[in-house]
């Protein structure tokens, strides 16, 4: 598509925008309605598996569309991807229970999955190397603004409207992007003489299913050491083995073992892995630090994750215009990385509102500055017919960051808090200090889970219903819950802090090649 007008290609951009738009907003708009829609349907043990369905079809799609779409072309597929948000969407809104909510994620997954997969690798077709920097920049900035817009739409939505709307509300959009890409996007040939690897993308795919669960359900739903853990990392190594077995015999492999040989895809895939580990490390505990430790409603939680948002978005898209000014990316990547460094050890030692909100915004600038680098340098060191499936193999590793990053953090979290809890004595002796029946007393002990932290009302309720001389008592057990929830998170967002040590460390590796200013590879 390189052979199209410049103004042509900006209205198919305009168009794949939109379409990344529909899909990340609805992302980000269920997440903080999640809680309220799970009161309604029930289903509290279930919670998870609404995460990780998606995270699941996600992935899975991603990966294997890459290479199809390198088959058959981009447009058949990003069509299809939104067709398929848009029905488990809809879907979705109308589920009766937790079970069809967690099916019908997993439909929304696959959509959204194919849309990152084409969108990304859309990018590629159309522009050269230099040119793609402020693109790729700007697609990032769309998840900064998506994930600012989102969440308050969300807590607006279920706050002043039925629930099933947080699904519904962005679908004329999804009619909108679909229909833009259908005029707009130019179609391209079959390449006659691939042909489809069926047995390698089964085994792909048993490969990361087992590999994401154990890595989502580890140290939370079951114990690392449980025979289900075991026998799903068994399958996932065995499926791995006969994966690369296939690969290196199949005419076509899904994904090509020799794009690792390619210097520049393994370092940028590692770090890649190592970033979105540290970044949902700092997503995803972050509130907890703050709802919990800081006592700060979950209404108010939110704003301060929002100056990552505005952050992330704001350095995307000076990132991809500074990519394309110079043609090179090393730099950029590096002092990302160090500036991510940084803003996940503030974390680790924040002691106040202002703090936090300040490590946020700075851990956005370094991700910002960096996420959009590590997919231009795997496009432009690949050859163009293997576009679509490198684009997807960062997609792939990022995912597989995410997840296990939120998995050793989760279970460093537990540990930790655990081991706390053991060490603070003052909580038993404050009870044992007062005269107190039983039953009451039993009911004090129960609060020793920091997990009650995080409901502020609940809190305010239990002591209100206590007896007065028993309210220092209650007051002294909080505070001592708080010093133990505050001490395990600076455990873990110090593992966050050496996790994107060791990525920066990478970076130094990362290999610069020169932004190539033509769509296609070549090795001369």
């Amino acid at each position: 598509m390189e052979e199209l007008s410049y103004q042509r290609k900006i209205t198919i951009m305009i168009a794949i925008i939109v379409a990344m738009f529909f899909s990340s907003i609805n992302q980000t708009i269920v997440g903080v309605a999640l809680p309220r829609i799970i009161a309604k349907l029930g289903g509290m043990d279930y919670y998870t598996w609404i995460i990780s369905i998606y995270l699941l079809a996600s992935t899975i799609s991603t990966i294997l569309v890459g290479k199809l779409s390198d088959i058959y072309g981009r447009k058949p597929f990003i069509l299809s991807g939104i067709v398929i948000f848009m029905i488990g969407a809809f879907l979705a809104g109308t589920s009766k229970d937790i079970f069809q909510l967690i099916v019908y994620r997993g439909v929304q997954g696959v959509g959204a999955g194919i849309i990152m997969a084409t969108a990304f690798t859309a990018i590629g077709d159309l522009f050269s190397p230099r040119e793609r920097g402020r693109w790729a920049g700007l697609m990032s900035a769309v998840f900064g603004i998506s994930s600012i817009l989102g969440p308050g739409f969300g807590g607006y939505i279920v706050d002043h409207m039925d629930w099933h709307w947080v699904f519904w509300f962005f679908l004329p959009l999804g009619f909108i992007a679909f229909f833009m890409i259908l005029i707009l996007f130019p179609r391209t040939q079959r390449r006659e003489s691939e042909s489809i690897d069926y047995l390698g993308s089964l085994f792909l795919t048993l490969t990361i299913v087992p590999m994401l669960l154990v890595f989502s359900w580890a140290g939370t739903k079951y114990p690392w050491g449980s025979s289900r853990i075991l026998v799903l990392l068994i399958v996932a190594v065995v499926s791995l083995a006969l994966f690369i077995f296939v690969e290196t015999k199949v005419k076509t492999p899904v994904l090509p073992l020799y794009l690792f040989k390619n210097r520049v895809v393994i370092i940028s895939n590692m770090v890649g892995f190592l970033m979105f580990a540290g970044m949902m490390g700092a997503l995803m505990y972050m509130p907890f630090y703050v709802q919990g430790v800081m006592g700060v409603s979950a209404t108010y939680a939110g704003y301060v994750t929002m100056p990552m948002s505005i952050s992330m978005f704001t350095l995307s898209a000076f990132s991809g215009r500074r990519m394309t000014k110079t043609g090179k990316y090393k730099k950029m990547a590096l002092i990302g990385t160090a500036i991510m460094v940084l803003g996940m050890f503030l974390m680790s030692i924040m002691n106040s509102i202002l703090l936090a909100a300040l490590s946020m915004a700075i851990f956005g600038f370094g991700l910002g500055l960096s996420m959009p680098v590590f997919m231009i340098s795997v496009q432009n060191s690949v050859d163009s017919k293997d576009l679509g499936v490198a684009t997807a193999s960062v997609q792939l590793f990022r995912n597989l960051g995410g997840t296990m990053g939120i998995a050793v953090m989760g279970t460093i979290l537990s540990t930790s808090i655990t081991t706390k809890m053991k060490g603070l004595t003052s909580i038993n002796s404050s009870i044992n200090s007062v005269s107190l029946d039983p039953a009451m007393a039993e009911k004090l002990v129960q609060f020793k889970n920091p997990q009650i932290l995080l409901d502020q009302t609940k809190l305010i309720d239990i002591q209100n219903s206590l007896p007065i001389p028993i309210q220092p008592v209650f007051t002294q057990l909080i505070e001592s819950l708080r010093e133990a929830l505050a001490a395990s998170l600076s455990n873990v967002f110090i593992t966050g802090t050496i996790v994107l040590v060791v990525a920066f460390v990478l970076t130094f590796f990362l290999k610069e090649v020169p932004l190539r200013t033509s769509v296609k590879y070549s090795k001369s």
